[in-house]
């Protein structure tokens, strides 16, 4: 099968979406059927390498790594309307959706869509004002996916709020995948010694990790604040924040405000083939979606552990 790949953001920035797409397009690929992505470029040129198509495009300075394409036609769109692909699959909804819907309209091919983005939690990015923004990115979303022929989602909570919206669509539930190689790797206790010495962090400890992008919408100032009462409890935790982002400084600065900075260590970026070593420092992996009673169990468990 011939399957075409649009993204708004393939090596230009490191995310949960290029991660995805990086994953899907190599299992295809080994499972026999012929893979093209076409992105943005991250300059003003048009260019080719291997089965990945690059278009010209300019930075909008709305979020880090978000680029507009300069054109919607030209040589390597035909290419591609010419090569006749069978599906297409979408990963984004602004820019590159756009090539999705020109190059079926040309060919015929469905557009399957995955919906990997609640916009409505980066409002405040884009709009001044969020209850505008929300209504405005609900009514644009629902515009995009009722063009697409089935939209992919990752959880039955984000399939609801589509319905609840008001998006008539043929929706199916799948978790993003990832890959697992890397995970499965583990470091020797020498080696998680050395480094969790040099971000200050001795044997003693009992570490709680929070591993991604810092960013608002990732509600790492709700960990905090748990993290905040538990520590008041267990003298013993650190607080391990292991990326980077525009909140981060935010962060910072609330965590003097609690009084918990001396037990709380960012590492800043780190390189993404490296994560896998990061996460295995800590004894606790923590998410926002953990309630506040679960959260201070689940710390309790393990300290007595």
């Amino acid at each position: 099968m011939k399957i075409l790949i649009t993204t708004d953001l393939y090596f230009i920035e490191t995310n949960g979406v290029v991660t995805s797409v990086k994953n899907l397009s190599e299992e295809l690929r080994k499972r026999g059927h012929e893979v093209k992505i076409l992105t943005m470029s991250n300059d003003s040129k048009d260019h080719k390498e291997a089965d990945e198509t690059f278009i010209r495009s300019m930075p909008i300075g709305v979020y880090k790594g978000v680029r507009m394409p300069l054109v919607y036609r030209g040589k390597l769109i035909r290419e591609i309307i010419d090569w006749k692909p069978d599906v297409i699959h979408s990963q984004c909804e602004i820019f590159s959706f756009e090539f999705a819907r020109y190059i079926s309209k040309k060919t015929g091919a469905p557009i399957v869509h995955t919906y990997h983005t609640m916009y409505e939690d980066y409002v405040g990015y884009i709009f001044p004002i969020k209850r505008l923004g929300k209504w405005i990115i609900r009514k644009a979303t629902k515009n995009r996916l009722e063009k697409t022929d089935s939209v992919i989602v990752p959880t039955e909570k984000v399939k609801q709020k589509h319905i609840e919206d008001g998006v008539r669509c043929d929706f199916n539930v799948v978790p993003s995948g990832i890959s697992l190689e890397q995970h499965k790797m583990r470091i020797p206790h020498e080696e998680r010694q050395k480094m969790r010495l040099e971000l200050g962090i001795s044997e003693d400890k009992l570490v709680l990790v929070s591993l991604g992008r810092i960013a608002a919408e990732k509600n790492i100032d709700e960990l905090m604040q748990l993290y905040a009462k538990a520590v008041e409890k267990y003298e013993n935790l650190v607080f391990l924040i292991v990326g980077d982002g525009p909140a981060r400084s935010s962060l910072e600065k609330l965590a003097e405000e609690l009084g918990i900075s001396s037990t709380v260590v960012f590492t800043g970026m780190v390189k993404p083939d490296e994560v896998q070593k990061y996460y295995q420092l800590g004894d606790i992996f923590v998410s926002a979606s953990t309630s506040e009673t679960q959260g201070l169990a689940y710390i309790e468990a393990a300290a007595n552990a």
